[in-house]
């Protein structure tokens, strides 16, 4: 996720609105600028959706929620996009099936871009323009679209590149490595963390979804956490030993669908004249042994901890843990990285 710096409604000045609006805005824009039309159409999977769909139901969200109840003199830009375009928004309306995104041939993704300035020109006028009590009242929701839309920006370099990934050709989105090349990192060292009761959820500082509150209490035992992240050489060695192979480290239904499907390694991995490969936005390029591990599913992920003696942290213990570093750091969209660093 980005970090576009939006201010809690209380703080939230008009100016401060309108420029989080526009720079979320233009980042949804600036990172579909590589593609070409025909990716923004299709859909790889049931679970995933069309780049132009995410592109219109983000500014949908904003037609719906915001100018329809603060500028209700504005005309719908067409009124069939209240149900293409809803998502789980049972309160507002009918939905086009998920599975189903991908067969919406038309609008165009002319017509979407249209769809997208039409919004944009109206948004920011209304921020302009409306009254100071009826803009408090609007904040908040302004910020949740806001929010809603970086989560999407997310969601769709997820589903592009599962898209690309799928063509035989192996598209690049981008030029240049994904991440700088990193030696194999030494081994993790456990901090611990004592028992005890510990307040978890969200303390009223900053933007939140609603599911994120209230803050209460629970009881941890005393839990120890790896220092670092998985690196892809951890990974490596778990296949090399045969670790996909062996079922004593996998779940009852993780071991299942494995067969089914025919798991050898994590997703986007391939093997090339024996050396382990992976698809990622500047191309298929040789796995970076000094890497933070991406796109394991959770059932990979419990069974590499499994072999390695230990398990995956709960979500209370990766709660508390985090709580306790003085400065979030990471690899934010803003600064134009689209994937995990070194594994340290």
């Amino acid at each position: 996720m980005s970090t576009s710096g939006i201010q809690s409604p209380p703080q939230m000045t008009r100016e401060r609105a309108i420029a989080a609006y526009q720079d979320v805005r233009s980042r949804s824009d600036a990172l579909t600028r590589p593609l070409k039309t025909e990716d923004y159409v299709v859909q790889s999977m049931p679970d995933a959706s069309p780049v132009k769909w995410h592109l219109a139901h983000t500014s949908w969200f904003f037609e719906g929620v915001l100018l329809k109840r603060f500028a209700p003199e504005i005309s719908e830009f067409d009124p069939h996009f209240k149900s293409l375009f809803n998502s789980y928004y049972e309160s507002l309306g009918p939905r086009w099936a998920r599975a189903d995104r991908g067969l919406l041939t038309r609008p165009s993704v002319d017509e979407i871009a249209a769809y997208r300035r039409h919004i944009d020109e109206h948004m920011l006028h209304l921020l302009d323009t409306i009254d100071e009590a009826a803009f408090k009242e609007a904040a908040p929701l302004l910020e949740l679209g806001l929010a809603h839309e970086e989560q999407h920006q997310e969601l769709m370099v997820t589903d592009f590149k599962h898209l690309l990934a799928l063509n035989p050709l192996r598209p690049i989105y981008h030029e240049g490595p994904e991440s700088d090349h990193a030696k194999t990192p030494a081994p993790a060292k456990f901090r611990d963390f004592p028992g005890g009761l510990y307040e978890i959820g969200h303390n009223g500082d900053g933007f939140a979804y609603d599911n994120e509150s209230p803050q209460h209490k629970i009881h941890l035992q005393p839990f120890a956490l790896a220092d670092r992240p998985l690196s892809n050489a951890e990974v490596l060695a778990f296949i090399e030993d045969g670790g996909y192979q062996d079922f004593r480290f996998w779940f009852s239904d993780a071991w299942t669908l494995l067969q089914q499907q025919g798991w050898e390694a994590p997703l986007y991995w391939e093997k090339i004249d024996d050396v382990w490969h992976s698809y990622t936005l500047a191309g298929r390029c040789p796995i970076n042994p000094g890497a933070t591990a991406a796109h394991l599913s959770f059932y990979e992920a419990a069974a590499i901890a499994r072999w390695a003696g230990a398990r995956l942290p709960t979500e209370f213990e990766w709660e508390v843990a985090a709580g306790r570093v003085a400065r979030a750091e990471g690899r934010f969209l803003n600064d134009g990285l689209l994937a995990p660093g070194p594994a340290r």
